[in-house]
């Protein structure tokens, strides 16, 4: 049976998806570098090792959020489940590197998304969790199949910049914010009855004048 390992080698942003999709480069290496594998149907759950990274005080003041008053974190900080991700390889020997599409949200109501935006600066430390299912000939050329074991896993720091570009490529100086419907509804209401005519000057009409909001 094959003995698989995974590597993520890089990560970049995809540039024309209907969504942001982060790529990452994953090869998958087989231990019999002359045994034919004639496909690999992986799938991947991703985590946010979040206690595997330093954070500046602003990080700290910006993830309030998420894990509440510094304070707290010895309690609070604690790696997260990112999302799933799958892939299929084509037939290869020895190895091959395949992109592993990621799909991400700029919906703040999304913890990830907060977690991301929240960081100045460094990079993002992940672990890939594989599972799936192998299917390769045996000695006599037989097709085989085998599921990937699941203690296959591949560490990887994500560069922060790479998530800050791909989501400057998809949604240049904006962000977005999902409301419920009953507020949005009160929202418009105020917006229509004022006669103000962008949503940025609404919610500037909301905000307390001379309030300065710390980036």
């Amino acid at each position: 049976m094959p003995d698989l390992s995974f590597q993520i080698e890089k990560a970049e942003a995809q540039r024309f998806a209907a969504a942001p999709t982060l790529l990452f480069k994953l090869r998958i290496s087989n231990e019999d570098p002359n045994q034919r594998i004639h496909t690999v149907a992986v799938r991947s759950q991703i985590q946010l090792e979040v206690t595997r990274r330093q954070y500046t005080a602003q990080d700290q003041q910006n993830l309030r959020d998420l894990f509440d008053e510094p304070n707290r974190w010895s309690q609070t900080l604690k790696n997260m489940l990112w999302t799933h991700a799958s892939v299929v390889a084509p037939a290869f020997e020895n190895s091959i590197v395949v992109d592993l599409p990621v799909p991400c949200t700029f919906d703040f109501n999304v913890a990830a998304t907060k977690y991301f935006h929240g960081l100045t600066e460094g990079e993002v430390p992940l672990n890939f969790l594989f599972s799936g299912t192998v299917f390769y000939g045996n000695e006599e050329g037989v097709l085989q199949v085998a599921p990937i074991p699941w203690d296959k896993e591949a560490r990887f720091r994500l560069p922060l910049k790479a998530w800050t570009e791909m989501m400057d490529i998809y949604y240049p100086n904006s962000a977005w914010l999902c409301l419920r419907r009953d507020v949005f509804e009160r929202l418009y209401q105020y917006k229509v009855q004022r006669g103000i005519p962008t949503w940025e000057q609404t919610l500037e009409n909301l905000l307390p004048v001379g309030e300065e909001v710390k980036a």
